[in-house]
């Protein structure tokens, strides 16, 4: 019974971040998403940062899809239905 304790407070640290929300708007995730894009493609980091971070912009990019995507849905119902293009002019 001891062993299952320490394997899980080992995951828990990993996961605290993941049990809270991933940012507290879509901007404030785009913001991080792109700093994130920035330092990876600066090619300047050690390799376990490089993993952690590449993983934590799919996190970021997984949120702002979905924000993207329950935009999107609230608008079809505002719209009866029926997404319409926007329009430039």
């Amino acid at each position: 019974m001891t062993s299952p304790t320490p394997s899980k407070p080992t995951k828990s640290p990993a996961r605290a971040g993941a049990a809270s929300p991933v940012a507290t708007s879509y901007e404030a995730a785009l913001e991080e998403l792109e700093q994130l894009v920035a330092q990876l493609d600066a090619g300047q980091l050690p390799l376990d940062q490089l993993l952690t971070r590449y993983q934590r912009g799919a996190e970021l990019l997984a949120y702002c899809r979905a924000r993207l995507e329950a935009v999107e849905n609230q608008i079809k119902v505002l719209e009866d239905g029926e997404l319409k293009p926007w329009d430039a002019a």
